[in-house]
């Protein structure tokens, strides 16, 4: 696959706490330059980045990142302000308590209560599935096909692993038709981004992916 395309795949990525503005609008300048699927930034920085860069750049942000235990209302408040602020998608943490504790209904109220907060823009679901059961995956798969979330996310990239092909593939077979998928976490070889790519993710979260394609390619 040609770097370009590659990269057109990539949620360029920076979310470390003690990351600086500087950081972000290095990030922010090279997302314009590589034409990236979006630059995903926290919550913090949208307005300066969305002030500074327009609406050229496509804005990702985070919700409720990254442990998820938030209560739903606190997250459909941060969610409104990230939109207000000029985000146009949004990667929500689902509460891995309500899953672990088997309070499905309340996991899929979470989910649809930011569908529709969100409106018309982008959202994904972080499932973190380094904490998941198989059968638990399986049912985040049918409830955040059932919510009408517009991507399933493999992670956060804080938890204690990554993205596997393992449920790449496991995503496949059970999400629904209009569901999409976003690999994140762990993901530094342009072989394991092609691999993702090819398995069927459509966005792959990294922040490595513009240094490593780029590099290569020269």
């Amino acid at each position: 696959m040609e770097t370009k395309e590659m990269l057109q795949y990539i949620d360029h990525t920076l979310l470390k706490p003690v990351c600086t503005w500087d950081e972000i609008e290095t990030l922010c300048k090279e997302a314009l330059s590589y034409h990236t699927a979006s630059v995903c930034i926290p919550p913090s920085y949208v307005r300066r980045a969305r002030e500074a860069f327009g609406p050229e750049l496509p804005i990702c942000t985070v919700i409720g990142f990254p442990l998820g235990y938030n209560p739903a209302e606190a997250k459909v408040c941060e969610a409104r302000l990230a939109l207000r602020d000029g985000a146009d998608e949004l990667d929500m943490v689902i509460n891995l308590g309500d899953v672990k504790n088997r309070d499905f209904d309340k996991v899929y109220e979470e989910i649809r209560a930011l569908r529709e907060t969100a409106g018309s823009r982008i959202l994904k679901v972080i499932v973190e599935t380094c904490y998941l059961t198989r059968d638990e995956k399986i049912r985040l798969c049918e409830i955040v096909t059932k919510a009408g979330a517009d991507y399933i996310k493999t992670s956060t990239g804080f938890g204690t692993a990554g993205a596997t092909m393992e449920d790449i593939l496991l995503f496949k077979e059970h999400i629904g038709s209009s569901v999409k998928i976003k690999a994140a976490g762990g993901i530094r070889t342009r072989e394991d981004l092609e691999a993702f790519i090819q398995a069927g993710c459509s966005r792959i979260g990294t922040s490595s992916a513009v240094k490593l394609l780029c590099s290569s390619a020269e």
